[in-house]
């Protein structure tokens, strides 16, 4: 899916790890709230604010993808995934808004998938590498 280069600290994979977590689990328990919004009186706050939370975490993986490319001058296809990513979450949080559930219900399974196939990348990385260079993984 991506490439990496060896100019990547470990600080840096370190936060950007952290980053795809939080945004999968984000991405998770967003569609959580959405159920609550159906059967609850207090469901649209909580889907609401799960909404926001996701796009606040989106916003941190794309500033994390930046610090691990940035230092390094390492491929920058991750900030791209990152600011793509952040684009679809932008247009879900507008789409949610306008009340368009036969775009929005679609959208947030794709943005599930994309953040489940980031965060197996994330998670590979150095062994990836490490594979590469004829080491064990």
């Amino acid at each position: 899916m991506f490439t990496t280069g060896t100019t990547t600290k470990p600080g840096s994979l370190k936060l950007l790890r952290l980053a795809i977590t939080l945004q999968t689990l984000s991405v998770f328990a967003t569609p959580v709230t959405a159920g609550l919004l159906l059967t609850t009186p207090s469901g649209h706050v909580l889907h609401s604010g799960s909404s926001y939370t996701l796009f606040f975490v989106t916003l941190f993986h794309l500033i994390a993808a930046i610090l691990a490319w940035r230092p390094g001058g390492g491929s920058a296809t991750p900030v791209a995934a990152a600011a793509g990513f952040f684009a679809l979450t932008l247009a879900q949080v507008f789409i949610g808004i306008a009340h368009l559930t036969t775009v929005h219900v679609p959208l947030g399974v794709l943005l599930f998938g994309l953040s489940v196939l980031q965060l197996a990348w994330v998670w590979n990385l150095r062994r990836a590498d490490r594979i590469r260079e004829g080491k064990p993984a």
